[in-house]
């Protein structure tokens, strides 16, 4: 198979009926052969009602409906498990990514040989109070990723199969799919310019909560790609720094006690600091001891919940 659309959604009932069909003309007139799934996040519209009409209708669209809202990453990650293309495009179901935009993405993954195809809304269709907070957190992410794309968040992109096989998704860590793949030894990522559109229908979904979210995930990526196989290399170098330190106090006070006369120890604050920096010592690096004995027997799941699915077999 050619291509995987894989498409989360969430309330979307209206936009669905023009999306797949668009989709299919653009698909077909390329002369590729394609598979569409859909991925209801617990809506509470009939979206999922259409789906399963769609499917019926169609062998190509799959439908996957959860039990409950459990965000874009967790609906990604299960589409990625089912893809079966050579290459996997993402986009969103509200038609402000247009499926047009398909044949070149597929080509530079395809014939040009990249990996990894962000999507870049130059122009964005979109009200001041969603632009410039997606401003100021694609030019922290550039930062601190070193990855020098534009638009981390735009939905549309493409991926070769071996990227969305080898990644694992949580949280809000949707939108750091590119800087995963680059830490994971994928590093030929490029980005295209790609038309965006105004919401035809429904509401858009963004919120500060997601904003917020999404940088405690890149931080918490940061951490996890460099320490995350070694926590030892974090925790126990803090540790045996602060027991260090801790202990040349205790040391110095020690002499203080034996060598000075009528030097009272214990009523010095240093005494105080002093342990208390060989106590929380002692514990980070206990902590980090831990922690990599988890990271060596850890299997990672998804708790996400499946209801129902529709055109899979």
């Amino acid at each position: 198979m050619d291509i995987s659309l894989v498409i989360p959604l969430y309330n979307e009932e209206e936009s669905l009926p023009e999306l797949v069909p668009w989709i299919k003309r653009v698909v077909q007139h390329e002369k590729l052969s394609c598979e569409i799934i859909l991925i209801d996040d617990g809506s509470s519209d009939k979206s999922w009602q259409v789906i399963e009409t769609l499917s019926h209708e169609n062998t190509e669209v799959k439908g996957i409906k959860f039990r409950r809202n459990y965000g874009k990453s967790a609906a990604l990650n299960r589409g990625f498990n089912l893809a079966q293309g050579d290459v996997v495009i993402t986009m969103d179901a509200d038609l402000q990514d247009s499926p047009d935009e398909i044949p070149g993405l597929y080509r530079l993954i395809k014939e040009d040989g990249f990996e990894v195809v962000s999507g870049w809304k130059k122009k964005r269709r979109d009200p001041i109070n969603k632009r410039w907070p997606s401003k100021f957190f694609n030019w922290t992410t550039r930062r601190i990723s070193k990855l020098k794309l534009h638009d981390f968040n735009c939905g549309l992109k493409a991926y070769h199969r071996d990227v969305v096989k080898n990644v694992e998704l949580y949280g809000e860590m949707h939108r750091y799919i590119p800087v995963i793949a680059k830490w994971a030894g994928f590093n030929k990522i490029t980005e295209k310019v790609v038309h965006h559109q105004q919401r035809k229908y429904g509401k858009s979904k963004f919120g500060m909560g997601r904003f917020i979210k999404g940088y405690l995930d890149l931080i918490t990526l940061t951490f996890v790609s460099k320490f995350g196989k070694r926590p030892m290399h974090f925790f126990g170098v803090i540790g045996s720094l602060l027991f260090l330190i801790g202990f040349v106090i205790a040391a110095y006070l020690a002499y203080s006690k034996f060598f000075m006369q009528g030097y009272r120890m214990t009523e010095r604050p240093l005494f105080y600091f002093g342990l208390l920096a060989m106590v929380m010592g002692t514990q980070v690096f206990v902590a980090g001891f831990i922690a990599e004995m988890i990271s060596r027997t850890a299997q990672g799941r998804n708790d996400y919940q499946i209801e129902k699915e529709t055109g899979i077999e």
